[in-house]
């Protein structure tokens, strides 16, 4: 049993069992035993591989992205130059590598990092040497003015809210105990306002999800794009439009294993639905591109030449890996489809390079 496992016992033997998004905030971020506020849980020694691990071409390519956005705008300076949950700090290493030559860029750039891991943040700032990091700890704290953002995989681990259709409402599933052990319950029925349009696609016993802390932050980031009037975000993650079904799951070592099992010892994510980031992003006033696949926004954007490019000087192994990358980040059939992305921006700019009007 872990030391985390421990205190949610006694916790949930006080005062009863506690929401899914109630298990995953403990789970990732308490202040001790949480799985964030741990070891660097990334790259084949920890438990997950995100993007920007498996090829330097993926922080090129967003970090490209924002630059060409930047000089549609006009060039605005200063501006801020941010990622949310930048894990080792890898794609943003990349993205400005890929952008040092466009003129002026990096002269107007300040640079920060929304980051709740003290071990992670080590690594940012190892990977980033030589630049000046702002760390804030949510998006409200960034810099005011121009704010151009890269959220890559961090919606997927905000706390979610799972609901059972009932006849009498909607039932929230729950972690509570069951002979002495954790497991999955539900609450007795009650009206849930945000889910009040779900019922016209949705029958009785179907579960959806609900991410109370992602509109807040993409709330923020679009009144800053909107209010400035420059500016650009690009969101990517693995989901699609409207949440059914359970999604919540658990990774260690690169392996899925069961959510209760081990309590902070594990990744504990779930798929995004993009359709209410749109939503609050639009009524902060922003304009939001469609959601596109993934492996379309990269093609879109050129990963293909810049793979081919650097496939020139490589060869064996090297070239096959290199082959493999590609692939996996852009084939329909492994990232390409199930990960997404859309893009935030001012109504009277041009949508960000590589995404569809």
């Amino acid at each position: 049993m872990t030391p985390l496992e421990e205190t949610l016992r006694r916790q949930i033997a006080q005062t009863g069992p506690v929401s899914v998004a109630d298990y995953m905030a403990l789970c990732l971020l308490h202040p001790r035993h949480g799985y964030y506020m741990q070891a660097d849980p990334l790259g084949a020694q920890g438990d997950f591989t995100t993007a920007p691990e498996i090829s330097q071409m993926f922080g090129e390519m967003l970090g490209l992205c924002l630059a060409q956005a930047w000089l549609d705008q006009g060039s605005p300076a200063p501006f801020t130059l941010a990622e949310l949950g930048p894990g080792r700090g890898t794609l943003m290493a990349d993205a400005l590598r890929a952008t040092r030559p466009v003129p002026g860029f990096h002269a107007a750039m300040r640079l920060a990092l929304v980051e709740a891991s003290p071990a992670l943040q080590a690594r940012q700032a190892e990977a980033l040497a030589g630049y000046a990091v702002t760390w804030c700890d949510a998006a409200a704290d960034l810099p005011e003015g121009p704010l151009f953002v890269i959220a890559n995989e961090f919606f997927d681990a905000l706390p979610v809210r799972q609901f059972i259709r009932d006849p009498a409402g909607w039932r929230e599933r729950r972690v509570g105990l069951r002979d002495a052990a954790l497991a999955f319950g539900a609450a007795d029925p009650q009206d849930v306002p945000e889910l009040t349009a779900r019922r016209d696609d949705t029958r009785d016993g179907e579960l959806v999800e609900l991410r109370p802390g992602a509109a807040p932050v993409v709330t923020e980031i679009a009144a800053r794009i909107a209010g400035a009037g420059a500016g650009a975000a690009l969101i990517l993650d693995y989901g699609d439009w409207e949440s059914r079904g359970d999604t919540l799951q658990a990774v260690r070592g690169h392996r899925p294993v069961d959510p209760l099992d081990g309590p902070g010892t594990a990744d504990l994510t779930a798929h995004v639905d993009f359709a209410p980031l749109a939503r609050a992003a639009e009524a902060a006033g922003a304009a939001v591109t469609p959601l596109t696949p993934q492996g379309v926004l990269l093609e879109q954007l050129g990963i293909t030449p810049r793979a081919q490019a650097l496939a020139r000087n490589l060869s064996g192994a090297a070239r096959e890996s290199h082959v493999a990358a590609h692939r996996r980040l852009t084939h329909p059939e492994e990232m390409g489809s199930l990960f997404k992305a859309i893009g935030i921006y001012p109504n009277q700019a041009m949508p960000p390079p590589g995404f569809d009007p």
